[in-house]
């Protein structure tokens, strides 16, 4: 009778590790946000928001609509090197001028662009990651911007409106 019940402790022991286990996995990709499952330009879906054809470079900007003003706030930025935030206008569905830039380092951060001209109520932008020559000052000539895997520059369409959810933390 006693080993009965040694053997019922050792296994609920076990199946109470493997719940917490996948529950762990399974919130980690709950918090991880949209990004866990963002598809390919070929149809395919990664789980580590990677392209399919190159997981070690990853350069990526993520950025939600803005209040009006002379700030826009980069949620993450992620760049295989260092380089910049450049925020665009639009102009007939395309990024137009440049409103603002900001350097950032290699790796993952946050940050926010200061803007030479503010955004506009109802305005589309664009936030478009460009490259740095190595003296952290941005200069379009010198500064291109980055391409994926499929030779698209990597940006982030955005709209600036005063009805927008303030979302913090």
């Amino acid at each position: 009778m006693n080993d009965e019940q040694g053997g019922v402790k050792t296994w609920q022991w076990a199946v109470t590790v493997i719940v917490i286990i996948v529950l762990i996995v399974l919130g980690y990709y709950m918090f991880k946000g949209n990004d866990a499952m963002t598809p390919n330009t070929d149809g395919t879906m990664n789980t580590d928001g990677t392209t399919a054809t190159d997981s070690k470079e990853v350069n990526r900007v993520v950025i939600t609509d803005q209040f009006p003003g002379n700030i826009v706030y980069v949620s993450t930025v992620q760049l295989a090197n260092p380089g910049f935030v450049v925020i665009h206008k639009d102009k007939d569905g395309k990024p137009g001028d440049i409103i603002g830039s900001m350097y950032f380092d290699k790796g993952i951060s946050n940050g926010k662009v200061t803007l030479k001209t503010p955004t506009m109520e109802g305005g589309i932008y664009y936030a478009a990651l460009h490259s740095d020559d190595g003296d952290k000052i941005f200069d379009i000539t010198k500064d291109l911007p980055i391409k994926d895997s499929v030779g698209q520059t990597i940006m982030k369409l955005f709209r600036a409106s005063s009805t927008i959810t303030e979302v913090k933390g």
